[in-house]
């Protein structure tokens, strides 16, 4: 009882998909804003990076866990320095153009009053840590950590300067 061979059919047919279409739309209008970086916000922005990063890359060569004092002036270094990155990236790529809903100065003056609040208590925190009798083999290095986080405090006040002037302007409108 062997079946006969059906006929085959020569038509092929092909589908296309939405999603290469809508990922080839989308990608050619992300902007980049190159300006951003020429901009005093920015450039306290990409300071507060590179020192920020510095502030916790020398407290995390040390046996900094053994004291709590530098465990919190570590998150607050860490935290504040993946959420800066963050907000570059924001800035650089212009995602707050595509966003309307979020009120964006309102969030850049609460995170940068924030930032300049808690690495002010954290820098004051590091800087009474420091002494020779607690570990004199890491004293350098936390003594050098606690200059850079008043730096890092210092541009995140001028930033929260900046957003309360762009905050202001934006609720007199």
């Amino acid at each position: 009882q062997e079946q006969p061979p059906r006929p085959r059919s020569h038509t092929v047919t092909t589908t296309s998909s939405s999603f290469t279409a809508n990922l080839s739309a989308s990608s050619s209008t992300l902007a980049y804003d190159r300006e951003f970086l020429r901009t005093l916000p920015g450039l306290l922005m990409v300071t507060e990076i590179v020192l920020g990063l510095l502030v916790w890359t020398l407290i995390a060569g040390t046996e900094y866990f053994l004291y709590p004092a530098f465990g919190w002036v570590m998150f607050v270094a860490v935290f504040y320095w993946v959420l800066t990155v963050f907000f570059l990236i924001i800035y650089m790529t212009m995602t707050y153009t595509r966003i309307p809903q979020v009120p964006w100065t309102t969030v850049g003056l609460c995170f940068n009053g924030s930032a300049f609040v808690l690495y002010l208590i954290a820098a004051i925190v590091d800087a009474s840590s420091v002494t020779k009798e607690l570990d004199s083999h890491n004293y350098n290095s936390w003594a050098a950590s606690s200059f850079f986080a008043f730096v890092v405090t210092s541009c995140y006040a001028g930033n929260t300067y900046f957003s309360f002037i762009s905050w202001r302007s934006r609720t007199l409108q």
